[in-house]
């Protein structure tokens, strides 16, 4: 969804006000209500947002918004970086749920569907 983005400026001789609208400006892809409903499935509640799977699925999310992103901005190292980074945290997430608990490690596997 685009919203527009509007600036004012002062001529400095005819006082005139000039609007601009910025057209290609972004909202952010995960909104307060995407996250609560990603957590609320995974999670059990809103609330809980310390859950492990809500954690892994919240990260998959972005993950997936990034590589997306990557995909058209070949040169983009810092979101590289970024990525990276949360491809590493997820996978220490689900080694974590693996030992503590397989049966849950791989519902949530096959509802999110990695390891194909």
């Amino acid at each position: 969804m685009f919203l527009p983005t509007v600036f004012i400026t002062f001529a400095p001789d005819t006082k005139k006000v000039k609007h601009r609208v910025l057209k290609n400006q972004k909202m952010s892809h995960l909104t307060t209500e995407k996250k609560m409903s990603i957590f609320t499935t995974f999670g059990g509640k809103s609330t809980n947002t310390g859950s492990i799977e809500g954690q892994v699925a919240m990260l998959t999310e972005r993950i997936n918004h990034i590589s997306n992103h990557l995909k058209g901005n070949k040169k983009d190292f810092s979101s590289q970086r970024g990525l990276m980074m949360m491809v590493g945290k997820r996978k220490r997430l689900l080694t974590y749920l693996s030992k503590h608990d397989l049966s849950g490690y791989r519902a949530l596997i096959e509802k999110l569907g990695l390891r194909k």
